[in-house]
């Protein structure tokens, strides 16, 4: 047990990153899609 506040810390860290990264891509591609023409979106 006296190693669980160093993995703990480390898993939230981790998740943190990943959480964050997630949230900056998210935002990013929502700011691309405001400014795409309708030529650059053969999806919709």
């Amino acid at each position: 047990m006296e190693h669980a506040s160093f993995i703990i810390a480390s898993y939230v860290l981790t998740f943190g990153s990943i959480a964050a990264y997630a949230a900056w891509v998210v935002r990013r591609g929502r700011a691309m899609a405001r400014r795409a023409t309708r030529e650059e979106m053969p999806w919709t």
